[in-house]
């Protein structure tokens, strides 16, 4: 649960955190990881539920779609 804080920390990009319901030790599935992301104070962590990763796709999808707008518009496309 603490891999998205520590990744959001080291690069200046969005950091999409997917909870698994799967893992080692007490994970309570999933519920244990959920909680840590959603507790992270690190900027740029956007965090859905646990095993959503269509929900993660929806994400990146929007973050890409942003992207995509900001460059046609700073090249005097839009």
């Amino acid at each position: 649960g603490a891999l998205p804080s520590v990744v959001s920390g080291l690069v200046d990009l969005p950091v999409i955190g997917v909870p698994t319901s799967t893992g080692y030790g007490l994970g309570g599935g999933g519920v244990s990881a959920l909680l840590t992301m959603l507790q992270s104070c690190s900027p740029g962590v956007a965090v859905v539920n646990i095993d959503n990763g269509v929900g993660a796709g929806a994400i990146a999808a929007l973050i890409a779609n942003r992207v995509a707008a900001r460059k046609k518009l700073l090249e005097g496309g839009g």
